[in-house]
């Protein structure tokens, strides 16, 4: 079943390749959808797959960034389809 991810990581997750690790995960697991850094300090990522590819996408980007990650807030839904691939914005 397709879900849709919406994600804050709080933390000294900017300045650390974060976000073009997350398109280099979402790519490998098949997953759409955007990851920005936002003007507070967060980083918040929109993602789009099927359930078990977008928890081991969540699951790999804490892994990889543990030591920068404070918390994460997540929330999930039923996805919209409204992403054709994964990308940065700015």
């Amino acid at each position: 079943m397709k879900k849709r991810l919406h994600a804050y990581f709080n933390g000294r997750v900017q300045g650390v390749g974060f976000r073009f690790t997350t398109l280099e995960l979402a790519r490998e697991l098949d997953v759409c959808g955007w990851v920005q850094n936002l003007d507070d300090g967060r980083v918040e990522v929109t993602a789009e797959g099927d359930e078990e590819d977008l928890k081991e996408f969540l699951d790999e980007i804490t892994y990889r960034f543990t030591r920068y990650i404070r918390s994460v807030d997540t929330d999930w839904s039923d996805a919209t389809g409204e992403f054709k691939d994964f990308g940065v914005k700015f």
